[in-house]
């Protein structure tokens, strides 16, 4: 059903206007609220490791591994269905999952349950961002774009600094005052879980109340709504989640198939190759798997929405985006996540006074860095077509030397305060890069868009950055060591920033007409 006149009026003047700030306002409170129930194992990481009697490998699988690849994989048919039915529906249902399943975390009793619970918290979460970054930038002009996607990416610094504070309040004062477990044998870290889940569940009935704006209304190209949402979301998942990927794969004949079953042998040879490398098979399997599955969508994509596929998979600068902010990520996750565990260990730091320290730091830190770094991209972007990208590059470099003097030094407040100026500059790239992915595609395509550029920055950085740093401490028998250990990526983050750099001018001036070569309508 098209809008009328008047509803495209009224629309219209939502556009960069009041109600949009507080639309924008309540999807920041979503994602802090995304980040706390993400976060907080960080500070709740000791404790559980005690508990459930896991390594720092299993953590980094817990806490990055599980859930990122549920969130990327989910993310791709959500991002889909984000682009096709009513997103403030969407996010509200998934508000109430991912919430509800971090309530359900403080009941696990062991590593199998607690890994469950995470996967449906990654789920939940995976309708998040596809949702806000569409919803978004139908909200704001594209010369607004950046700042107000910055300023919702703050929440991830917001939500993960107040996880880790109130999660080590609720630990010790727990423990404190139950000793030998509380009611239902609840310990410290599991009411901690309860305690940050349900307020979700209330914030999700204020979601639902936020008006849909219409589609593209904001670049001059609205779009009408798509028939069978669903039927697509379906079509969608299928393609990645095996082992319905064969049969999707089959439905376009067999040189598909044959194609789709070539790519799960690879991913089940690296599996085996990786697993008897290392020995963690709930790792290499989940990581393979997760190839296997891209690959699969990857394919799909081609053959169902050719000028999707050409503006994403097609386009080398896309793919730049995904890697090379992906590897940044992965740095990031690897740090923000096991900096509380090394100053538990190493300075014997209380649980809250470690948590307000690391949480305060990097939520003020994290949100003076992406803010600064939207603004600044902005700034950049008017005076030079791929001057956003500059922001990567200090992301990048200015955030290295705190990160060496931070794991290096001897003194507590020290590490704190390097800390703090790491985190500055360490968040200065978020905006930037999900404003790129959106400028490099179609108002239909953004939903897909935001998924694909999350593989990156789940998939291989929190799939792969808490892990090897969890795995590298095993080996090295030095978490410090293992966290830094991440910066031999440097060079190729360099170099796959630079041919991004290069290329992104052209690639965002050709967007439409690529789009119509490959088949999209006038």
């Amino acid at each position: 059903m098209h809008a009328s006149e008047a509803e495209l009026e009224a629309a219209r003047a939502r556009v960069g206007g009041p109600y949009s700030w507080y639309v924008l306002f309540v999807l920041v409170l979503v994602y802090v609220m995304n980040f706390v129930d993400r976060q907080i194992m960080a500070i709740l990481a000791e404790d559980i490791k005690a508990d459930l009697q896991v390594g720092d490998a299993e953590i980094g699988f817990l806490y990055g591994t599980v859930f990122g690849v549920f969130y990327a994989l989910f993310g791709i048919p959500l991002g889909r269905l984000a682009d096709s039915w009513h997103r403030i529906r969407l996010l509200t249902i998934g508000l109430a999952l991912w919430s509800g399943m971090t309530a359900l975390s403080g009941f696990a009793k062991n590593f199998g349950q607690l890994a469950a619970a995470r996967i449906g918290v990654g789920v939940g979460e995976a309708s998040a961002s596809p949702v806000a970054f569409s919803v978004l930038s139908d909200y704001f002009p594209r010369e607004k774009r950046a700042t107000a996607l910055a300023i919702y990416s703050s929440g991830l610094y917001l939500g993960g600094g107040f996880s880790l504070f109130i999660g080590g309040l609720i630990v010790n004062r727990w423990n404190a005052a139950f000793p030998d477990g509380g009611p239902l044998g609840l310990v410290g870290w599991q009411a901690a879980f309860l305690a940050v889940g349900i307020p979700g569940l209330l914030l999700a009935l204020w979601v639902a109340t936020l008006k849909e704006p219409i589609r593209g209304l904001a670049d001059g190209i609205p779009s009408p709504p798509v028939p069978d949402p669903f039927r697509r979301f379906f079509t969608e998942l299928s393609s990645v989640l095996p082992p319905f990927t064969l049969l999707h794969a089959a439905s376009f004949g067999t040189r598909a198939l044959t194609w789709n079953t070539a790519g799960l042998a690879v991913a089940l040879l690296f599996m085996a190759l990786m697993i008897r490398l290392t020995g963690n098979w709930p790792q290499w399997v989940a990581i393979g798997l997760a190839g296997y599955a891209v690959f699969s969508w990857a394919q799909s994509i081609r053959r169902r929405d050719p000028p999707t596929f050409a503006l994403i998979w097609g386009t080398p600068t896309f793919l730049f985006v995904v890697v090379g902010f992906g590897m940044i990520a992965m740095i990031g996750y690897a740090v923000s996540f096991w900096q509380a565990p090394y100053a538990i260990r190493v300075f014997g730091a209380d649980k809250a006074v470690a948590g307000f320290f690391l949480g305060g730091g990097g939520a003020a830190g994290g949100f003076l860095g992406v803010i600064l770094g939207g603004r600044l991209s902005d700034w950049f972007k008017a005076r030079n077509p791929a001057g956003r990208i500059f922001i990567g590059f200090v992301a990048l470099l200015g955030a290295a030397p705190f990160f060496i003097l931070q794991f290096t030094t001897a003194s507590e407040p020290l590490f704190y305060l390097w800390g703090f100026l790491a985190s500055v500059f360490a968040s200065t790239w978020v905006g930037v890069a999900a404003a790129t992915s959106q400028d490099l595609v179609l108002p239909r395509m953004r939903g897909a868009a935001t998924a694909t550029y999350f593989l990156g920055t789940t998939i291989i950085g929190l799939g792969m950055g808490p892990f090897l740093v969890g795995k590298m401490s095993e080996v090295l028998g030095n978490l410090g060591h293992a966290i830094l250990s991440l910066y031999v990526f440097a060079i190729p983050i360099l170099i796959v920033l630079a041919l991004l750099y290069r290329s992104l001018p052209d690639a965002e001036a050709s967007r439409m007409a690529r789009a119509r070569e490959a088949g999209e309508p006038e």
